[in-house]
């Protein structure tokens, strides 16, 4: 049970949830139309090119799932820890993803798969980063395990049990960001097609150097 969460956390996991939404919704709405920042779809994808002995199709989302696990193996390299915690090397992490999604916008353009890789790669980075806190799962790129905790909580409240209320509250905010930013991708996709992941990727730049600039005068590690 999360005894309590800091605001910078609550901001912090909003905008990551936001941005991943922006991300996705670009993926869906590009030349491929995929999800990029979530991978039980993609995993199906690859076994259906499997069954089908499609052997491109196989390579591309499999290649989709290495990049997402590149991400994560960044995050680890980079931040060093699982645990979200203040004065770690996140400053790092988001000028990375930032770096990432810039280098994904031409590739999308000219319809490349290696711009869902590297948008794929920024996604698996961001969602590794901030992994858990108090001992809870936080992911800010897929909802599942969002809308789980969420449904058990309410079950409880049904039968009458006490219910992690900030638990709750932490899974609503992750929802609701996660949609503002899917709603935010497709408004913006109308004018600006791929261009769109300039906004998440302008977000995430902004954050990190914010984050290195308040790590370097407290004191703390970058």
């Amino acid at each position: 049970m999360i005894r309590q969460l800091p605001r910078w956390a609550w901001l912090g996991g909003g905008l990551l949830a936001c941005i991943a939404g922006t991300i996705n919704t670009v993926g869906y709405l590009g030349f491929r139309h995929e999800a990029i920042s979530h991978l039980t779809g993609t995993t199906t994808l690859l076994g259906i090119a499997a069954a089908g002995g499609d052997l491109g199709e196989g390579l591309h989302w499999l290649l989709v799932l290495l990049a997402f696990l590149l991400g994560a193996m960044l995050s680890g390299f980079i931040v060093q820890h699982h645990t979200l915690q203040l004065g770690r090397r996140y400053g790092v992490a988001l000028l990375v993803e930032a770096g990432l999604l810039l280098l994904a916008v031409p590739l999308l353009h000219a319809q490349m798969d290696l711009g869902l890789y590297a948008a794929s790669v920024a996604c698996g980075l961001q969602n590794a980063m901030v992994s858990t806190y108090s001992g809870t799962v936080l992911r800010t790129t897929h909802l599942s395990g969002s809308f789980t905790d969420l449904g058990i909580a309410l079950g409880q409240l049904l039968r009458g049990l006490e219910a992690d209320m900030l638990r709750v509250r932490l899974c609503v905010m992750l929802i609701g960001s996660f949609l503002v930013g899917s709603v935010m991708g497709g408004l913006a996709y109308r004018w600006l097609q791929e261009d769109t992941l300039l906004i998440p990727a302008a977000l995430t730049g902004i954050t990190g150097l914010c984050y290195h600039v308040y790590a370097s005068r407290s004191g703390r590690s970058l």
